[in-house]
């Protein structure tokens, strides 16, 4: 079993931990909602294949009020209009951000979600793709399992 990263150099872990809080206050300091900010969670994360932290964000996404059938149709949030634009904007950067390196298109899609957001909240929208894509490597590489959790959502023992 490998060492789980977060637990062999937690210094490194709280400082990872206080940059993720920075994230977080500029989500809501600079016009990002928190719905927002967790659809680019769960899309980064399902894109690089994290099920620890899709699992997670997942069911932040539904506490911050998200509607199942919106993370359910994540995948192919292009190919229904139930997104409106402002969930476009950010879905794009967080694809952006995660398929790297960056395209004609995906520079397209991130001109096209700064319009719609304006600098401040794209600027955040970013920084939380960087981070979630920070966090998603940390939970593969340390292989965090998902436990089993019940029909109310609570872990099962």
């Amino acid at each position: 079993m490998r060492p789980y990263l977060d637990k062999q150099l937690p210094e490194v872990w709280k400082d990872a931990a206080a940059f993720s809080e920075s994230v977080r206050r500029a989500v809501t300091d600079h016009g990002l909602s928190v719905p927002e900010a967790e659809l680019i969670k769960v899309r980064a994360s399902q894109l690089n294949g994290c099920a620890f932290c899709l699992d997670l964000h997942a069911r932040e996404s539904r506490a911050a009020g998200i509607p199942q059938q919106l993370l359910d149709l994540l995948p192919a949030w292009r190919e229904t209009t139930r997104f409106d634009e402002r969930q476009r904007a950010v879905l794009a950067i967080a694809e952006a951000a995660t398929l790297l390196p960056l395209t004609e298109d995906s520079r397209a899609d991130l001109e096209g979600a700064r319009e719609v957001l304006g600098d401040d909240a794209f600027a955040a929208a970013e920084w939380v793709a960087v981070a979630i894509n920070t966090f998603n490597r940390v939970s593969i590489l340390s292989e965090h399992p998902v436990r089993p959790r019940g029909a109310d959502g609570g872990l099962l023992r």
